[in-house]
Protein backbone atom coordinates (compact mmCIF):
# COMPACT_ATOMS: atom_id res chain seq x y z
CA UNK A 1 0.00 0.00 0.00
CA UNK A 2 1.51 3.20 -1.08
CA UNK A 3 1.42 6.08 1.46
CA UNK A 4 0.73 9.71 0.21
CA UNK A 5 3.15 12.31 0.75
CA UNK A 6 0.31 14.54 2.47
CA UNK A 7 -0.43 11.77 4.87
CA UNK A 8 3.28 11.41 6.10
CA UNK A 9 3.70 15.17 6.45
CA UNK A 10 0.66 15.10 8.79
CA UNK A 11 2.42 12.17 10.29
CA UNK A 12 5.37 13.80 10.84
CA UNK A 13 4.05 16.95 11.91
CA UNK A 14 2.06 15.14 14.39
CA UNK A 15 4.47 13.21 15.96
CA UNK A 16 6.70 16.63 16.51
CA UNK A 17 3.64 17.98 18.16
CA UNK A 18 3.64 15.27 20.52
CA UNK A 19 7.25 15.18 21.07
CA UNK A 20 7.30 18.69 21.98
CA UNK A 21 4.48 18.54 24.30
CA UNK A 22 5.65 15.48 26.07
CA UNK A 23 9.30 17.31 26.53
CA UNK A 24 10.39 17.94 29.42
CA UNK A 25 9.80 14.87 31.61
CA UNK A 26 12.92 14.64 33.60
CA UNK A 27 15.66 16.68 34.79
CA UNK A 28 18.21 18.35 32.37
CA UNK A 29 21.91 19.42 32.48
CA UNK A 30 23.46 22.46 31.81
CA UNK A 31 27.20 22.43 31.05
CA UNK A 32 28.96 25.34 31.94
CA UNK A 33 32.79 25.10 30.68
CA UNK A 34 34.25 27.54 33.27
CA UNK A 35 34.57 27.36 37.13
CA UNK A 36 32.22 28.19 39.51
CA UNK A 37 31.44 32.08 40.48
CA UNK A 38 32.34 33.66 36.70
CA UNK A 39 30.18 35.84 34.21
CA UNK A 40 29.85 32.49 32.45
CA UNK A 41 28.61 30.34 35.83
CA UNK A 42 26.39 33.42 37.20
CA UNK A 43 24.73 33.59 33.79
CA UNK A 44 24.37 29.78 33.29
CA UNK A 45 22.83 29.59 36.89
CA UNK A 46 20.44 32.67 36.54
CA UNK A 47 19.26 30.52 33.13
CA UNK A 48 18.78 27.42 34.72
CA UNK A 49 16.43 28.10 37.06
CA UNK A 50 14.56 30.37 34.30
CA UNK A 51 14.46 27.23 32.02
CA UNK A 52 13.56 25.24 35.11
CA UNK A 53 10.50 27.08 35.68
CA UNK A 54 9.69 27.50 32.19
CA UNK A 55 10.21 23.26 31.03
CA UNK A 56 8.79 22.19 34.82
CA UNK A 57 12.15 20.38 35.80
CA UNK A 58 14.77 20.88 37.56
CA UNK A 59 18.12 22.43 35.09
CA UNK A 60 21.28 20.95 36.83
CA UNK A 61 24.36 23.38 36.57
CA UNK A 62 27.40 21.17 35.86
CA UNK A 63 30.96 22.95 35.59
CA UNK A 64 33.34 21.43 32.95
CA UNK A 65 36.39 23.45 33.31
CA UNK A 66 39.35 23.36 31.46
CA UNK A 67 41.13 23.94 28.26
CA UNK A 68 39.66 27.13 27.87
CA UNK A 69 36.04 26.06 28.10
CA UNK A 70 37.00 23.78 25.34
CA UNK A 71 36.48 20.38 27.97
CA UNK A 72 33.17 21.25 28.70
CA UNK A 73 31.86 22.12 25.06
CA UNK A 74 33.43 18.88 24.32
CA UNK A 75 31.96 17.16 26.12
CA UNK A 76 28.71 18.69 25.28
CA UNK A 77 29.46 17.46 21.53
CA UNK A 78 29.39 13.75 22.68
CA UNK A 79 26.05 14.08 24.68
CA UNK A 80 23.00 12.59 23.80
CA UNK A 81 21.63 14.60 21.31
CA UNK A 82 17.94 14.17 22.86
CA UNK A 83 17.61 17.77 25.05
CA UNK A 84 18.13 16.65 28.36
CA UNK A 85 21.79 17.51 27.66
CA UNK A 86 22.43 21.76 27.43
CA UNK A 87 25.20 23.80 26.97
CA UNK A 88 26.38 27.36 27.37
CA UNK A 89 28.80 28.18 24.80
CA UNK A 90 30.72 31.47 24.70
CA UNK A 91 32.19 33.66 21.83
CA UNK A 92 35.57 31.87 22.68
CA UNK A 93 34.73 28.17 22.98
CA UNK A 94 32.58 28.51 19.75
CA UNK A 95 33.91 31.36 17.52
CA UNK A 96 37.62 31.19 18.54
CA UNK A 97 38.88 27.79 19.66
CA UNK A 98 37.95 25.94 16.50
CA UNK A 99 40.60 28.34 14.53
CA UNK A 100 43.15 28.63 17.04
CA UNK A 101 43.63 25.62 18.52
CA UNK A 102 46.07 23.02 16.45
CA UNK A 103 43.80 19.85 16.90
CA UNK A 104 39.99 21.50 17.99
CA UNK A 105 38.04 18.63 19.95
CA UNK A 106 34.80 20.24 17.73
CA UNK A 107 33.46 22.19 14.75
CA UNK A 108 31.14 24.80 16.08
CA UNK A 109 28.98 24.35 13.31
CA UNK A 110 29.15 20.65 12.30
CA UNK A 111 28.49 19.48 15.83
CA UNK A 112 25.85 21.39 17.79
CA UNK A 113 22.50 22.86 17.53
CA UNK A 114 22.41 26.48 18.17
CA UNK A 115 19.23 27.45 20.23
CA UNK A 116 19.50 31.02 21.50
CA UNK A 117 22.13 34.21 21.97
CA UNK A 118 21.68 34.78 25.75
CA UNK A 119 23.39 37.63 26.45
CA UNK A 120 26.85 39.80 24.93
CA UNK A 121 28.36 42.84 25.63
CA UNK A 122 31.75 45.03 23.76
CA UNK A 123 34.98 44.78 24.56
CA UNK A 124 36.84 47.87 26.31
CA UNK A 125 39.93 49.51 26.78
CA UNK A 126 41.35 49.66 29.82
CA UNK A 127 45.08 51.33 31.35
CA UNK A 128 46.38 51.55 34.01
CA UNK A 129 46.00 55.15 35.79
CA UNK A 130 49.68 55.17 35.77
CA UNK A 131 49.88 55.49 31.54
CA UNK A 132 50.03 58.95 30.03
CA UNK A 133 47.06 58.42 28.09
CA UNK A 134 43.93 59.94 28.34
CA UNK A 135 42.25 59.07 25.44
CA UNK A 136 42.35 56.15 22.73
CA UNK A 137 44.46 58.46 19.95
CA UNK A 138 47.16 59.67 22.90
CA UNK A 139 47.55 55.90 23.47
CA UNK A 140 48.11 55.01 19.86
CA UNK A 141 50.27 58.19 20.03
CA UNK A 142 52.22 57.15 22.96
CA UNK A 143 52.05 53.06 21.76
CA UNK A 144 53.69 54.51 18.10
CA UNK A 145 56.22 56.48 20.45
CA UNK A 146 57.49 53.49 22.29
CA UNK A 147 56.91 50.56 20.30
CA UNK A 148 57.23 47.45 22.11
CA UNK A 149 57.43 49.21 25.31
CA UNK A 150 53.94 49.07 26.32
CA UNK A 151 52.47 45.25 27.58
CA UNK A 152 48.77 44.17 27.46
CA UNK A 153 47.65 41.26 29.53
CA UNK A 154 44.93 38.47 28.74
CA UNK A 155 43.47 35.15 30.45
CA UNK A 156 46.10 33.59 27.95
CA UNK A 157 47.44 32.62 24.65
CA UNK A 158 44.41 32.29 21.81
CA UNK A 159 42.12 33.72 23.63
CA UNK A 160 39.46 36.40 22.84
CA UNK A 161 41.13 39.13 25.11
CA UNK A 162 44.55 38.12 23.20
CA UNK A 163 43.02 38.79 19.83
CA UNK A 164 41.55 41.94 20.87
CA UNK A 165 44.65 43.27 21.39
CA UNK A 166 46.18 41.44 18.21
CA UNK A 167 43.30 43.32 16.36
CA UNK A 168 44.38 46.53 18.05
CA UNK A 169 47.91 46.01 17.19
CA UNK A 170 46.91 45.50 12.99
CA UNK A 171 44.28 48.38 12.98
CA UNK A 172 46.07 51.36 15.22
CA UNK A 173 49.63 50.18 12.94
CA UNK A 174 51.31 49.69 16.69
CA UNK A 175 53.75 47.56 18.46
CA UNK A 176 52.33 46.18 21.80
CA UNK A 177 53.48 43.38 23.96
CA UNK A 178 51.39 40.13 24.60
CA UNK A 179 51.43 38.51 28.34
CA UNK A 180 49.18 35.94 28.66
CA UNK A 181 47.95 34.24 32.17
CA UNK A 182 45.88 31.61 33.19
CA UNK A 183 43.10 33.31 34.14
CA UNK A 184 40.93 37.00 34.92
CA UNK A 185 42.12 37.33 38.44
CA UNK A 186 45.91 36.75 37.90
CA UNK A 187 45.39 39.16 34.59
CA UNK A 188 43.68 41.93 36.89
CA UNK A 189 46.12 42.18 39.78
CA UNK A 190 49.50 42.64 37.33
CA UNK A 191 47.09 45.09 35.51
CA UNK A 192 46.58 47.13 38.84
CA UNK A 193 49.66 47.06 39.49
CA UNK A 194 51.09 48.68 36.87
CA UNK A 195 53.38 45.20 35.39
CA UNK A 196 51.28 45.57 32.47
CA UNK A 197 49.50 48.44 31.27
CA UNK A 198 46.44 47.82 28.95
CA UNK A 199 43.98 45.70 28.77
CA UNK A 200 40.82 44.13 26.42
CA UNK A 201 38.04 42.50 28.10
CA UNK A 202 34.30 43.23 29.05
CA UNK A 203 33.83 45.31 31.86
CA UNK A 204 32.91 42.77 34.62
CA UNK A 205 36.32 41.15 33.83
CA UNK A 206 38.25 44.86 35.14
CA UNK A 207 35.23 45.45 37.63
CA UNK A 208 33.40 48.74 37.45
CA UNK A 209 34.78 49.84 41.15
CA UNK A 210 38.28 50.20 39.51
CA UNK A 211 37.49 52.30 36.79
CA UNK A 212 34.99 54.59 38.98
CA UNK A 213 37.73 54.78 41.46
CA UNK A 214 40.41 55.80 38.50
CA UNK A 215 42.95 52.85 39.34
CA UNK A 216 41.97 52.39 35.59
CA UNK A 217 41.18 54.64 32.94
CA UNK A 218 38.28 53.17 30.62
CA UNK A 219 39.33 54.60 27.03
CA UNK A 220 37.27 52.93 24.42
CA UNK A 221 34.32 51.05 23.59
CA UNK A 222 34.99 48.15 21.24
CA UNK A 223 31.33 47.92 19.76
CA UNK A 224 29.26 50.16 17.91
CA UNK A 225 27.29 51.55 20.94
CA UNK A 226 28.30 53.35 23.76
CA UNK A 227 28.09 50.96 27.66
CA UNK A 228 25.01 52.24 29.76
CA UNK A 229 27.84 51.73 33.11
CA UNK A 230 30.17 54.16 31.19
CA UNK A 231 28.35 56.53 29.08
CA UNK A 232 31.12 59.36 28.88
CA UNK A 233 33.53 56.77 27.37
CA UNK A 234 33.14 57.09 23.65
CA UNK A 235 33.47 53.36 21.16
CA UNK A 236 36.92 53.14 19.50
CA UNK A 237 34.93 54.57 15.68
CA UNK A 238 34.00 57.91 17.80
CA UNK A 239 37.26 57.81 18.88
CA UNK A 240 38.95 57.51 15.70
CA UNK A 241 39.46 53.67 14.90
CA UNK A 242 36.90 52.34 12.45
CA UNK A 243 36.38 48.65 12.50
CA UNK A 244 37.91 47.79 16.47
CA UNK A 245 34.73 45.56 17.33
CA UNK A 246 35.02 42.81 19.78
CA UNK A 247 32.11 41.16 21.57
CA UNK A 248 31.67 39.00 24.10
CA UNK A 249 28.48 36.28 24.40
CA UNK A 250 26.86 33.53 25.87
CA UNK A 251 24.49 31.04 24.34
CA UNK A 252 22.56 27.92 24.67
CA UNK A 253 23.64 25.28 22.30
CA UNK A 254 22.74 21.63 22.09
CA UNK A 255 24.23 18.57 20.84
CA UNK A 256 23.62 18.01 16.89
CA UNK A 257 20.76 16.33 15.93
CA UNK A 258 18.52 17.59 18.93
CA UNK A 259 15.14 17.58 17.73
CA UNK A 260 13.76 20.89 15.84
CA UNK A 261 10.82 20.82 17.78
CA UNK A 262 13.24 20.39 21.28
CA UNK A 263 15.36 22.94 20.24
CA UNK A 264 12.35 25.48 18.86
CA UNK A 265 10.69 24.96 22.89
CA UNK A 266 13.90 25.80 24.07
CA UNK A 267 14.47 29.03 22.15
CA UNK A 268 10.62 30.11 23.23
CA UNK A 269 12.19 29.45 27.00
CA UNK A 270 14.73 31.71 26.59
CA UNK A 271 13.14 34.04 24.82
CA UNK A 272 10.87 34.44 28.28
CA UNK A 273 13.64 33.92 30.25
CA UNK A 274 16.14 37.17 29.18
CA UNK A 275 12.62 39.69 29.27
CA UNK A 276 12.70 37.96 33.28
CA UNK A 277 13.86 40.81 36.13
CA UNK A 278 15.75 37.51 37.63
CA UNK A 279 17.88 36.91 34.25
CA UNK A 280 17.98 40.00 33.20
CA UNK A 281 19.65 41.72 36.84
CA UNK A 282 22.23 38.80 36.80
CA UNK A 283 23.43 39.83 33.12
CA UNK A 284 23.29 43.59 34.30
CA UNK A 285 25.28 42.55 37.15
CA UNK A 286 28.21 41.45 34.86
CA UNK A 287 28.05 44.65 32.06
CA UNK A 288 26.02 42.14 29.77
CA UNK A 289 23.13 42.91 27.71
CA UNK A 290 20.19 40.65 27.14
CA UNK A 291 20.29 39.11 24.19
CA UNK A 292 18.07 36.15 22.02
CA UNK A 293 17.72 35.23 18.49
CA UNK A 294 16.58 32.34 16.64
CA UNK A 295 18.50 29.47 16.47
CA UNK A 296 19.21 30.16 12.63
CA UNK A 297 20.42 33.65 13.24
CA UNK A 298 22.93 32.35 16.56
CA UNK A 299 24.44 30.05 13.81
CA UNK A 300 25.27 32.84 11.40
CA UNK A 301 26.43 34.11 14.55
CA UNK A 302 28.99 31.39 15.30
CA UNK A 303 30.27 31.19 11.42
CA UNK A 304 30.56 34.87 11.42
CA UNK A 305 32.68 34.85 14.01
CA UNK A 306 34.75 31.67 12.89
CA UNK A 307 35.56 33.41 9.83
CA UNK A 308 36.60 36.60 11.24
CA UNK A 309 38.73 35.28 13.65
CA UNK A 310 40.15 32.88 11.40
CA UNK A 311 41.08 36.03 9.79
CA UNK A 312 42.67 37.79 12.69
CA UNK A 313 44.62 34.43 14.23
CA UNK A 314 46.27 34.01 10.06
CA UNK A 315 47.47 37.74 10.42
CA UNK A 316 48.65 37.90 13.59
CA UNK A 317 50.83 34.92 12.89
CA UNK A 318 49.94 32.89 15.67
CA UNK A 319 51.19 29.40 15.79
CA UNK A 320 48.67 27.01 18.36
CA UNK A 321 50.46 24.57 19.91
Amino acid sequence: MRVSAVALLVYACACGTALAQSYASRPLRLIVPFPAGGSTDLIGRALARKLGEGLGQQVIVENRAGAGGTIGVGALAKSPADGYTLGLGTVSTLGMAPVVRANPPYDSLAAFAPVSLVASAPFIVVVNASVPARSLGELIDLARARPGTLNFGSIGDGTLQHFAGESFKSLARVEIVHVPYKGVAPALIDLLAGQVQIGFDILASFQLQNVQSGKLRALAVLGPTRVALLPSVPTAAEAGLAGLDVNAWFGLIAPKGTPAEIVARLNAEVRKAVVSAELREAIATQGLEPAADSPQEFAEVIGTEMARWAQVVKTSGFKAE
